[in-house]
C-alpha cells in the first residue's frame, strides 16, 4: 500500500507541475518554453535537500547510483549512450518514462502510444539487450578488479565531490546555488506557457513533496524506468514455457500508482487535465517511448531516477546522462524546429 500511495503522489505532482504535458518537454527540448527546466531544477535541488538532511539524521542509507558501463570506450559509455537514446525519445514521444504515465493517466491521446513503444522497448531490453550488456559489464569487473588487484588503478568515484576531491558539502551548497540562479533567470527572462496551471518553481516543490514521502513510507527514493524492465521479465516469463520464477513487481505498483494518482488529480480538477495540443504521429510516439525506455535501462535509470533522484545523491552517473539526454533532445529539438 505504501508504494501505491507513493506512486499516486509522485503522479499527482507530475501532473500537477504541468511537466506531463508533452507540449512542455517538446518546447523545453526547442528552448522556447523553460517551464520543465525550472520544475526540474526546483525538484532536483528540493531532493538534494531531503538526501541531505535523511543521511544527516540516519534515516534512510542512500547510496550513489554507480556507473552504467557498456565496456566499449569508457566506463560510463552506458550513461553517455544511454543518455542520447533517452533525450532522443523523449523529443520524438513528447514524454520520458515517468511522465508518460501521467498522461495515460490524464488521457493524453500520445501517451497511450508512448507508453505502448515503452512496454515493447522494456521487452526488447530485457529479452535481447541486458544478456548482452550482462556479459560485457561480468568481462568489465574482471578486467577492473584484475586492475585494481596490481594496484594500476583505483575504483572510479561515484560522486562528483570525491571526482572533485572536495566536500560533499561544498558540492552540495554550489549546486544550490547554481540551481536557484538558473530558476530565477527563467522566472524573470521568461513568461510561462498556457500549460502552466501553478507556477514552475511550485510544481517542482509539489514533485520535491512526492519525493519526501517516499523516503518517508519506503525509505527510498523515485524511480520509474525499471518497471518496464519489469514488464519485459513477466513477458519472458510467459513466454519460456515452464518458467515459474517469482517475478519483481514493485515498481510496477509504483508506477500504476502513478497513473491512479494522475487521473484522481485531473478528474478533482479538471484544470490539470487541460493540455496544450501538440501535434504528435502515433508512430513517433511509439518508437520515441521505445527508445527512451531502452535508453534509460541502458544508463540504469530516467529523468527521474537519474534526474531528480540521482542529482540529488550527487552521483557523477547521473549528471552524465541528464546532461546526455538533454544535449541529445536539444540538438534534435532545434533540428525539428
Amino acid at each position: 500500500m505504501d508504494t501505491l500511495i507513493s506512486g499516486a503522489a509522485f503522479g499527482a505532482a507530475l501532473t500537477a507541475s504541468g511537466v506531463f504535458q508533452p507540449s512542455v518537454i517538446i518546447s523545453q527540448l526547442q528552448f522556447t518554453n523553460f517551464h520543465m527546466i525550472q520544475a526540474f531544477l526546483t525538484a532536483a535541488a528540493s531532493s538534494a535537500l531531503i538526501v541531505t538532511v535523511s543521511n544527516k539524521l540516519n534515516y534512510a542509507p542512500l547510496s550513489p547510483r554507480g556507473f552504467s558501463t557498456l565496456d566499449l570506450f569508457a566506463p560510463y559509455d552506458g550513461n553517455i549512450i544511454g543518455g542520447l537514446l533517452l533525450g532522443a525519445g523523449m523529443l520524438l514521444a513528447g514524454s520520458c518514462p515517468g511522465t508518460v504515465l501521467a498522461q495515460v493517466g490524464v488521457g493524453v491521446r500520445s501517451g497511450i502510444y508512448s507508453l505502448e513503444g515503452a512496454v515493447v522497448g522494456g521487452i526488447l531490453y530485457t529479452g535481447f539487450i541486458q544478456p548482452w550488456i550482462a556479459a560485457r559489464r561480468k568481462r568489465f569487473a574482471a578486467a577492473q578488479a584484475q586492475a585494481q588487484a596490481k594496484k594500476k588503478e583505483a575504483a572510479l568515484p561515484l560522486t562528483v565531490h570525491e571526482a572533485l576531491g572536495v566536500s560533499r558539502t561544498t558540492v552540495f551548497l554550489g549546486l544550490e546555488a547554481m540551481f536557484a540562479a538558473i530558476v530565477a533567470a527563467a522566472a524573470l527572462l521568461t513568461t510561462p506557457g498556457p500549460e502552466a496551471k501553478i507556477s514552475p518553481v511550485a510544481g517542482g516543490l509539489c514533485i520535491a513533496a512526492a519525493q519526501l514521502l517516499s523516503l518517508a513510507v519506503r525509505r527510498t527514493l523515485v524511480g520509474t524506468s525499471t518497471a518496464f524492465e519489469e514488464v519485459g521479465e513477466w513477458f519472458w516469463g510467459a513466454v519460456k514455457a515452464g518458467d515459474v520464477q517469482p517475478r519483481r513487481y514493485k515498481n510496477l505498483l509504483f508506477t500504476s500508482g502513478m497513473v491512479a494518482g494522475a487521473w484522481l488529480l485531473s478528474r478533482a480538477y479538471p484544470v490539470f487535465a487541460q493540455t496544450t495540443p501538440v501535434a504528435i504521429a502515433p508512430l513517433a510516439s511509439a518508437l520515441g517511448g521505445c527508445l527512451m525506455v531502452i535508453g534509460s535501462r541502458i544508463a540504469g535509470g530516467c529523468t527521474s531516477g537519474h534526474g531528480i533522484t540521482g542529482i540529488s545523491l550527487l552521483s557523477t552517473s547521473s549528471f552524465i546522462t541528464i546532461g546526455c539526454a538533454f544535449a541529445a533532445g536539444g540538438v534534435l529539438g532545434l533540428i525539428r524546429g
